[in-house]
């Protein structure tokens, strides 16, 4: 069963945090000097296929090109991923939290859950990466179209909660906006704070999305 909207639209007051834009602020311009490498790449190639470069191309040289169009092609996907969600942000308000895509708006309702958490792992020597941990207090619908994409099925932190929980990673910089916007405004749901083990985040189930959706589902 998906969370049951209480309300159409977030409250006028409701607090906003802004995750998209600083992502594409330090992501652009580093898939950009990615994509600059690889097209870097490609005429290197263009230049060896012509025969116009100076001297013999071993197989180093050879394997340099193709791991510089490698870093292109993958700029170009971080490109694409980081500029469509330029305009994503979270929005905190009495009926609950709201993820706003910049088109679409999807609600995980506060009278859906049975606790909030804030977790965080070591990333490198000195970054952190965030996640808000949501468990339902009900069945959860692992395939919700909007929301899919943040159930894991983990051991729960406490006895009580739900293995399915509801895990939005924000970024480090916005960890006290978030954490003062949901205790605010649910503070019997707060759980804490808790490090995790590195990589914590994790990723969707997809595999089983696309089985148990038949490939229906985007």
């Amino acid at each position: 069963m998906s969370p049951a909207h209480t309300s159409s639209s977030p409250a006028p007051d409701a607090t906003v945090v802004p995750t998209g834009r600083r992502g594409a602020m330090t992501g652009l311009p580093c898939s950009v000097l990615l994509i600059v490498i690889g097209a870097a790449g490609v005429s290197g190639g263009v230049v060896v296929a012509t025969g116009n470069q100076k001297g013999e191309s071993g197989v180093a040289g050879f394997a340099g090109l193709a791991f510089m169009v490698a870093l292109g092609v993958l700029g170009v996907f971080l490109f694409v991923g980081h500029w469509a969600n330029r305009s994503n942000r979270i929005l905190v308000d009495g009926t609950g939290l709201w993820i706003d895509s910049g088109k679409l708006q999807h609600v995980i309702p506060w009278q859906s859950l049975a606790g909030v958490a804030l977790h965080w792992s070591r990333f490198g020597r000195s970054q952190k990466v965030y996640s808000l941990e949501m468990f339902p207090n009900g069945p959860v619908d692992r395939d919700d179209p909007a929301l899919w994409t943040l159930v894991r099925d983990e051991e729960p932190p406490q006895p009580g909660l739900s293995r399915l929980r509801y895990r939005l990673p924000f970024p480090s910089a916005q960890q006290q906006q978030v954490v003062t916007a949901v205790h605010s405004q649910v503070p019997q749901l707060w759980l804490g704070e808790s490090e995790r083990p590195t990589g914590h985040i994790g990723r969707p189930d997809v595999r089983g999305h696309r089985e148990r959706t038949r490939g229906r589902t985007p």
